[in-house]
């Protein structure tokens, strides 16, 4: 069996990125033409500073850059002349600075108009994501992007102590405050699902089994930990107590510094490894294979 690795963003489009549209779908019966049985790609979550596939905000959310342009024109949750910032951007590299102010704005605008133009059916399927994934992850990743984008997008440990400390007062004002920003977060995230759904039924109708990829290690800045932080080896405040990384090799001849922070493995064991069934289940509802990038962190890994 012979495949290829190209990540999301590499495809051809013409809104600034690859998108999980139409060039995902014509590069499937590509490789369908092509005999190629499997299509491997980076991580999928949403990027922060460096736009690194690899320090994803969330190790459940999408990346909301990778959601299709076309798609949502052709839902009517955007006007076509409404892309033309987009139209305007290099197309043989992905410009981030540019791009994300303005397909952020874009995105915004369609879940705004969701509730009003959206579909019955997709309406009905939106609830149903929301409904299913809400506790697990959903709000807290919502109301984490806006603290964020509040606070600077600073990493949260450096934002006001109430909100690094999850404060219940203060979380209740915000949600009361921001619903209509978390609904909106809430729709984009299912727009990124549905159409990363609909890709992969048309892989797997072509032949073409899709293989994911999940890092061992989280962020620090990720909703992750900051919703989550018994799961790590981090103080009240969020400050690490040891990081990742690796020590001199072949390849590195002075080691390497991830900055990753470490696992509580004791704290994971007495929940018998919940949050991990849980990680591990949203990446095969994503793909058919997982790669998890330094598989051996489970059996030993370096403290620094």
């Amino acid at each position: 069996q012979a495949g290829v690795c190209l990540h999301i963003t590499s495809l051809p489009g013409p809104y600034g990125i690859g998108e999980i549209g139409q060039s995902a779908f014509e590069f499937i019966t590509a490789m369908n033409e092509m005999q190629l049985g499997v299509w491997q790609f980076l991580p999928t979550g949403p990027t922060a500073y460096g736009d690194s596939p690899y320090q994803p905000l969330s190790t459940f959310a999408g990346n909301e850059l990778l959601i299709d342009i076309r798609d949502l024109i052709a839902k009517g949750l955007l006007e076509k002349d409404e892309a033309q910032e987009l139209a305007a951007l290099p197309r043989d590299y992905v410009d981030y600075g540019a791009l994300i102010p303005i397909k952020n704005r874009l995105l915004r605008l369609a879940a705004g108009r969701f509730e009003e133009r959206a579909s019955s059916p997709l309406k009905a399927a939106c609830d149903t994501f929301v409904a299913d994934n809400d506790e697990p992850w959903l709000k807290d990743y919502a109301l984490y992007r806006i603290l964020k984008t509040q606070h600077g997008e600073r990493p949260w440990p450096e934002w006001a102590p109430k909100y690094v400390h999850r404060d219940p007062e203060a979380m209740s004002e915000l949600e009361a405050s921001a619903d209509t920003q978390i609904a909106d977060i809430k729709v984009i995230q299912f727009l990124f699902f549905e159409q990363w759904g609909r890709m992969r039924d048309y892989a797997n109708d072509h032949g073409v089994r899709l293989f994911g990829d999940m890092p061992i290690c989280i962020a620090l800045d990720s909703a992750d930990a900051w919703a989550h932080p018994e799961i790590l080896r981090i103080d009240e405040d969020g400050r690490p107590e040891a990081v990742a990384g690796v020590p001199p090799d072949y390849f590195s001849e002075d080691g390497q510094l991830w900055g990753n922070p470490l696992y509580d493995w004791d704290a994971h064991a007495r929940s018998n490894y919940r949050w991990w069934v849980e990680r591990l289940s949203a990446s095969a509802s994503l793909a058919d294979m997982v790669r998890i990038d330094h598989f051996r962190g489970f059996e030993a890994y370096w403290s620094v």
